[in-house]
Order: C-alpha cells, then sequence, then structure tokens
C-alpha cells in the first residue's frame, strides 16, 4: 500500500511540475492523483547563499571559473521528498552561463555515487541549458525520492570556459573537480581536486505532501555558516538543530543561509551583499519558508573602524544605532511576507582578533535590544547557552574551536538546543 501511495505522489509531483500540462490537462488527471496534486508543494530542503567570486582567503576555483570540466558538489538535505529539482545561480556572472549536462545522485562516500541513482537534470527538458547573468534556475522535477538527513550528489559539467563563477566560499565540506565529461561517473575516480566551496549551487528543493509554509532560515554570518565545525560532518548549528527536531518527532527543514564575514550594514566583494540587502533572496524566496532565525551583526561590530581584511582601508563607524536600524528593517521585510522572525543574541567574543571595549559595549546595547524591545516575535539567546561561567565577555573555552568567535562542534550543538521549537511558525 505504502509503494501505491508513493507511486501516485510521484506521478503526481511530475504531472504538478511539467511545463508541458496545462491547467486544463491536469484538472482531467485521475481523481487520486488530482487531489494529490492539490496537497503538494515544493519544500526547501537544502540552501547555500551565493557570492561574488574571490580568493582573498582561502584558494578556491572561484575567480578563474571552469572549462571542460567536471564539478561534483555533495550536500545533505534536511527534508525528504518523492521528487527534486536543483537551483542554480548566475546571480554575479557578467555573461551567460552554458551549463552542458548535470546530474544528481545519491551519495556513496567522498566523489563516489550510488551506482543506479543517477538522474539527468534538464531545463526545459533539455540536458544543456544557459542561464542568464544575474538570474536562477531550477531546473525541472526529476524522480529521485529521497530520505531526510540523505545526501546528494550534484555533478555539473562545462564545456566551455564559465569565467569567474558565482558560488558559496566556505562549504565546510569538499567538492570535487575532474577535466572532461564525468558527470554520470559511479566511480569517483576522475575527481582528483578539491577545495570547500559551492559552485553555483543556490538549492535543493524536494515535492511532498506537506503543510506550507514550515520550513526554517537559519540567516546570519559564519558562526550561522559554520565556521570552526568538523569539516564534511554536517556539525554547523543548523545541521545540529536539523537533527534534535527530527529526533524530538518534530521535523522541519532548517536551511543554512550563512555568509562568512557577512554584516547587517555594508556590502563586500569578499563576505557578500548585507544582511538587508540579500535577506529577499536569501530567505524571503525559498519555498516553504515559515520562520528564520535572524543571527548577525558581530561582524559590523568587529570590523567598525578596523582595517579588516588586513591591508585594506579601515571599514566606517557603525553606531548601535544603525545595527537596530538594520534588524528592524529584516523584522519589517519578514512581517510583510508573512514569516515568523526569531531574534538571536550576538555570542560574547572577547579574545577574538578584532575585539575591542567599544565593540563589546555595542555587542552588550545590541544583545539588550534584541532581548527587551519585543519587536522581535521571539528570541533565542545564543549568549547565555555559550558564555563563560566566569567572564560575561567570553565565550565558554568548551565551547570555541580556539578563536574566541567561532564556536566547535560542541559549541554549536549547544546553540541548537538552545533553539524553542515552540517560536516557529505553526
Amino acid at each position: 500500500m505504502r509503494h501505491l501511495r508513493v507511486a501516485a505522489a510521484l506521478a503526481a509531483a511530475l504531472a504538478l511540475t511539467s511545463p508541458g500540462i496545462a491547467a486544463a490537462e491536469t484538472s482531467s488527471a485521475p481523481p487520486s492523483v488530482a487531489a494529490q496534486q492539490q496537497s503538494l508543494t515544493w519544500v526547501g530542503s537544502w540552501g547555500a547563499p551565493v557570492q561574488h567570486a574571490t580568493t582573498a582567503f582561502v584558494p578556491d576555483w572561484s575567480e578563474v571559473g571552469f572549462a571542460n570540466h567536471s564539478v561534483r558538489q555533495v550536500v545533505r538535505l534536511t527534508e525528504g521528498g518523492v521528487a527534486a529539482r536543483i537551483r542554480l545561480s548566475n546571480a554575479y556572472g557578467a555573461t551567460p552561463l552554458r551549463v552542458s549536462g548535470a546530474t544528481v545522485a545519491r551519495t556513496a562516500s567522498g566523489a563516489d555515487i550510488r551506482p543506479g541513482t543517477v538522474r539527468h537534470l534538464t531545463v526545459g527538458h533539455q540536458r544543456s541549458f544557459t542561464i542568464a547573468p544575474g538570474a536562477e534556475v531550477a531546473t525541472d522535477a526529476v524522480p529521485l525520492p529521497v530520505a531526510p538527513l540523505e545526501s546528494v550528489t550534484v555533478t555539473l559539467y562545462f564545456a566551455e570556459p564559465t569565467g569567474p563563477t558565482t558560488y558559496h566560499w566556505y562549504a565546510n565540506t569538499d567538492s570535487y573537480r575532474a577535466t572532461g565529461d564525468h558527470r554520470a561517473d559511479p566511480a569517483g575516480t576522475a575527481f582528483t581536486e578539491t577545495t570547500q566551496a559551492w559552485y553555483y549551487l543556490a538549492g535543493v528543493d524536494v515535492i511532498k505532501v506537506f503543510p506550507r509554509r514550515t520550513g526554517v532560515i537559519a540567516f546570519g554570518d559564519s558562526i550561522t555558516d559554520g565556521y570552526g565545525a568538523t569539516p564534511g560532518a554536517n556539525n554547523r548549528y543548523p545541521d545540529e538543530l536539523a537533527e534534535r527536531l527530527r529526533a524530538e518527532g518534530r521535523p522541519r527543514a532548517v536551511i543554512n543561509q550563512g555568509i562568512g564575514g557577512n554584516r547587517v550594514t555594508a556590502d563586500s566583494p569578499i563576505f557578500g551583499d548585507k544582511g538587508t540587502a540579500r535577506f529577499k533572496r536569501d530567505v524571503l524566496d525559498q519555498p516553504n519558508v515559515g520562520t528564520v532565525i535572524v543571527l548577525e551583526g558581530i561582524n559590523d561590530i568587529g570590523m567598525s573602524g578596523q582595517a579588516f581584511p588586513p591591508g585594506t582601508p579601515p571599514q566606517p563607524e557603525v553606531s548601535v544605532e544603525q545595527l537596530i536600524a538594520g534588524h528592524r528593517e529584516l523584522i519589517a521585510q519578514a512581517r510583510a511576507a508573512g514569516v515568523r522572525v526569531i531574534g538571536a543574541t550576538l555570542l560574547p567574543y572577547k579574545g577574538a582578533d578584532y575585539f575591542t571595549a567599544e565593540g563589546e559595549a555595542k555587542r552588550d546595547a545590541l544583545n539588550h535590544w534584541i532581548r527587551t524591545s519585543g519587536e522581535y516575535d521571539a528570541v533565542v539567546d545564543f549568549e547565555r547557552a555559550v558564555v563563560s561561567p566566569t567572564d560575561p565577555d567570553l565565550i565558554n573555552p568548551a565551547y570555541h574551536m580556539g578563536d574566541y568567535l567561532h564556536p566547535n562542534d560542541a559549541g554549536y550543538r549547544v546553540m541548537a538546543d538552545a533553539v524553542d521549537p515552540a517560536a516557529f511558525a505553526r
């Protein structure tokens, strides 16, 4: 019986997403399929906010791009479904991006994929497709039933030079490159080069029978992005939160939209568009989002008036009033879209490279406003979850990676445990 239900849902999903089926045709579908269609929805299962190409910190392939290369990338989903689609972004491309071919498959290990699970991706039913500068495309739905917390591997083949890429610079897991077309290879033998970044991938969505607007977006900087977590282990705080919710019988998709170095108030070619500018794309435009957790501002404070990265001109001073205004703008954008918004207090950072007494006073003032203003729908107090028991300005030594700023695996787990699921949209 379960196989029949899955088959009916899959048939409905593919009918629902096929560009060749008009509304009049779908309305005449068999009753069981038509009923399934009315309750199916796309659900964001994984995502990454995209950025300009840069190699300011870690060498990668972003500025040179690809030519006759296959790029294999592994992502772990937080929600399962009967079919999937991949979203690819050329948001920062100066020229059209020609994708010569692409596949998705279940991950085996490393660059290996599970034989028999390879699905060729199409856009408009074409295996080769072009993404215009500044655009994002979603592939057609593919029949690849996936389970929650399962990893899938996306392989993109670029026959022609791409130029500088649109990408996410800190993946905290390996991506792989091979010369030539190896998009359908089960074995990863040809993929001999690695970096820890994601290229052109903006999201993976799944189709399922699901209540609308239940997804959770974790929005922020490198602490949301997971810097300091064990590479390849999926121990970032959004990962831990997704695991915790599922273990407690309250499963929800949790999408990580953190960018290392990101700020609320200032754009950067290295650290991404400012939070207030990217919030619509990275939060409100995600499918099925109902709640966002905002953890951002420590870089506005830490970089304020300082040359960061070293050797660059000093950054403008940012006041507490400017930070609060930025947070208010995020709240207003979320409310206008009907998304529940949770404010997160900034973690202690005494001992970090860009710590100052003036910055600490700003952090205290912003955290006080987040806790007491009542402007957020709810608050998660990450500061109190990770603070040292002997110094209110210091992160607990057991919870940071050694730089007094970024949590380690234990710290990210504590952060996930501090989130109250009762605050999510219902």
